[in-house]
């Protein structure tokens, strides 16, 4: 049987050196392993029931196709709209692989596996973009990776893109240096500043992962352990607080004099990092 977990595969081949197909027979694609797409289909189906907004707009706007011609490199709500889509990974590690063995069973050409090199990156990338017969007209990014590939390896290709979504600091930052270059030639639109990013998404789900993600990778108690949390942007302030509410001792660094006042207010105590970085158990960085 397949295994049920991303990190559970005794498999130590590279997904590039193996062939595999999904049921209709496609190989344009590249996962840690297909068979398990039938545990990452249930997993994707508990995460559609905390998306009611998406599964509400993909339901009534399925049978319009409004995204009918548009190339992306979101992937099912996208191909339900009438997007042809393909995907890379944003993070060598960030990928569940029975998700990506998923979307491969459905159709989905994905590039990715969780604890990729990063030359099996950029290849993934490389892959996703660089195939006979299909190019990119939309661009859907996370860091700016995909961007920049694109821009040093085919610039053509931007003489049919119309446009670039980018949602993380990093990636924007990346875009506005472009700009500031002349060389940002599409238009680019910041996700990452929208406000049901920075005061949702950073804030409000932050402040359940960090626990979630902390728990899982370190199972300590948090009551009593010190922490410091480099920012006091949204993501920052999310975590203190869930932090914050476990019992933990908070140290906040931040250079920006407004947040650092917020964190100070907010009950606090603003230090240096070079301060506490002996003592501390616990570093978090939410600088972007």
């Amino acid at each position: 049987a397949a295994a049920s977990y991303t990190d559970s595969s005794d498999d130590e081949t590279s997904p590039r050196d193996k062939q595999q197909k999904n049921s209709k027979g496609s190989s344009d694609f590249c996962v840690k392993n297909i068979k398990q797409a039938e545990f990452g289909r249930r997993e994707i189906e508990i995460a559609e029931q905390e998306m009611p907004a998406l599964m509400a707009l993909r339901k009534r706007a399925q049978g319009e196709k409004p995204l009918a011609g548009a190339k992306i490199v979101l992937m099912e709500t996208l191909g339900a709209l009438g997007a042809q889509c393909r995907w890379a990974a944003c993070n060598i590690y960030s990928t569940l692989n029975e998700v990506a063995a998923a979307l491969a069973e459905s159709g989905f050409p994905v590039f990715a596996w969780k604890g990729e090199s990063e030359d099996d990156f950029w290849w993934c990338i490389d892959r996703c973009v660089n195939v006979e017969g299909w190019q990119p007209n939309m661009i859907l990014d996370d860091g700016g990776d995909l961007t920049h590939w694109i821009y040093k390896k085919y610039p053509n290709m931007f003489k049919k893109i119309k446009g670039i979504v980018e949602e993380s600091v990093t990636g924007v930052h990346r875009l506005y240096q472009l700009s500031k270059a002349g060389k940002l030639c599409v238009p680019a639109m910041n996700v990452n500043d929208s406000v049901t990013k920075q005061k949702f998404d950073n804030l409000y789900c932050c402040r359940e992962s960090i626990l979630d993600g902390l728990k899982r990778t370190t199972d300590m108690m948090f009551g009593g352990k010190q922490v410091v949390v480099c920012g006091y942007g949204e993501v920052g302030k999310g975590c203190c607080a869930a932090l914050k509410a476990m019992g933990s001792i908070v140290y906040v660094t931040e250079i920006d004099p407004i947040c650092a006042l917020q964190a100070c207010m907010d009950g606090f105590r603003l230090v240096k990092l070079n301060e506490v970085i002996r003592q501390v158990d616990i570093v978090i960085t939410c600088t972007g």
